[in-house]
């Protein structure tokens, strides 16, 4: 009965197929913008991820390293300060031990005092102190010094430093030998404090004596030739 139609299709109607070939382009362009848009970010994401993670990481790194590095500056002064201290006085005992004790030396003038620590006078001295008189006094910077009385009755005008050359022991004037002898170590001196036997390597220093107008006996430093070894005075 009814007159069969033919079926149409996209081929068969030309604005169709076109419109349909249209559509599945676009189609085609979207889904690749939107796939290149997710990959893109896909791509950019891990790396930012990596750079806030490394700037995390170097951040609490810096901020655990800052106090311990000031407990380590702490304690490296302390351990500095510990060895240095004793070290350094043990040092210094050591080299001091080769410098020669005493000196003879010191400033201007000084008046030369007694045992009470009272100002000697020329006249009160000679009155208790005989010619060939060789007694301890004060002199400069305190070292124990020999007042000698010369064999006229006057002060001689050096005064004899009476401190060993060798390790320091007081040397004292021996009256029936007519020198110094040192008992520490045996070293020995002439009446002038000469060196004539070891151990001490040098003479006892010497200081010059005056008298001034009150009458005091004053020291003062001798800095020229020592006239008993004819060499510059090693105490200078």
């Amino acid at each position: 009965r009814f007159a069969k139609i033919p079926a149409r299709t996209p081929s068969a109607n030309p604005r169709f197929a076109k419109m349909a070939a249209l559509a599945t382009a676009a189609s085609t362009q979207i889904f690749s913008a939107k796939l290149g848009c997710n990959a893109k970010s896909l791509g950019r994401k891990p790396a930012a991820v990596a750079k806030s993670v490394n700037r995390n990481v170097v951040a609490a790194a810096v901020s655990g390293e800052v106090p311990d590095m000031g407990k380590r500056n702490v304690m490296n002064l302390l351990l500095v300060g510990a060895i240095g201290l004793p070290a350094t006085s043990l040092v210094g005992g050591f080299a001091y031990f080769f410098v020669p004790p005493g000196g003879g030396g010191g400033g201007a003038g000084q008046a030369a005092k007694d045992a009470l620590g009272n100002p000697i006078t020329s006249k009160g001295w000679l009155k208790t102190h005989l010619p060939g008189d060789h007694t301890l006094s004060q002199g400069l910077k305190g070292d124990a010094t020999y007042l000698v009385v010369k064999e006229d009755g006057g002060i001689e005008s050096y005064g004899i430093n009476a401190v060993c050359t060798h390790l320091g022991c007081v040397v004292p004037w021996n009256k029936a030998e007519n020198k110094f002898k040192c008992p520490c170590h045996g070293s020995q001196y002439n009446n002038e404090g000469k060196v004539i036997r070891g151990p001490a390597p040098l003479s006892l220093a010497l200081a010059h004596m005056d008298i001034d107008e009150t009458d005091t006996v004053i020291f003062s430093p001798w800095t020229e030739t020592d006239f008993r070894t004819g060499l510059q005075p090693w105490w200078k």
